[in-house]
């Protein structure tokens, strides 16, 4: 007789997930506009959002190999910022009192989003088709940022609308890297993204954690 394995997932954590995405949702797209979405950690709230009801482990393993090591980084720049110090300025809006402090409260998902990844990528096992699957869209959403979207330090009609969006001018929204040429930063800036973030989290998400079969096999 054939058992199907219980559930992974609790509940409860599909509930208040779903919950949180139904405010931030309608909040982050009043105040900044459909394109902020197009960030790697939007769709990682995203995917994860499907993924936590489908019980699907890509749609969990893509956003956990993607945004693991820049959210960390992501922390280390708002704890820099929040002792009155600046790294990168990629997390100046978090204090910037022109914002309301509940659109700038919603925004700490950035530091418990990593954490749930992880549980969730336990639960339900590490799908190795992860990398292919995020470093294709990641390149391709880099790509559109780069030719569609407004760049680092442009002035636009609406000040919180999304500019920079996944960095591809730069660390800093309000103006561009000055290193080099724009189209090589690209460039540069998607090779190593791949090389020191998308392929190393991969390896070690191999490494920590169960295949989705074995995961599976362990609620049977």
């Amino acid at each position: 007789m054939k058992t199907h394995p219980s559930p992974a997932i609790p509940l409860w954590l599909k509930i208040l997930y779903t919950a949180f995405m139904a405010v931030l949702i309608p909040v982050y797209w009043y105040h900044y506009g459909p394109t902020n979405f197009l960030y790697f950690c939007d769709i990682a709230l995203l995917l994860t959002l499907v993924g936590i009801w489908l019980e699907q482990p890509l749609l969990i393993s893509m956003p956990a190999l993607g945004i693991l090591m820049p959210q960390a980084f992501w922390g280390v720049d708002f704890v820099v910022q929040l002792t009155g110090n600046k790294m990168t300025g990629m997390t100046a809006y978090m204090f910037d009192k022109t914002k309301p402090l509940f659109l700038r409260g919603l925004s700490l998902f950035h530091g418990w989003l990593p954490f749930l990844l992880l549980f969730l990528v336990f639960k339900l096992g590490y799908d190795k088709r992860a990398l292919k699957g995020w470093t294709a869209s990641a390149s391709g959403l880099c790509l559109a940022a780069f030719f569609l979207f407004p760049k680092a330090g442009e002035t636009l009609p609406d000040p919180n609308l999304p500019r920079n969006i996944n960095y591809v001018f730069g660390m800093d929204d309000a103006q561009p890297q000055t290193w080099m040429s724009a189209e090589l930063y690209l460039v540069t800036w998607i090779a190593l993204l791949i090389i020191l973030v998308f392929i190393p989290t991969h390896f070690l998400l191999k490494k920590i954690c169960p295949t989705p079969a074995q995961a599976a096999a362990k609620r049977a």
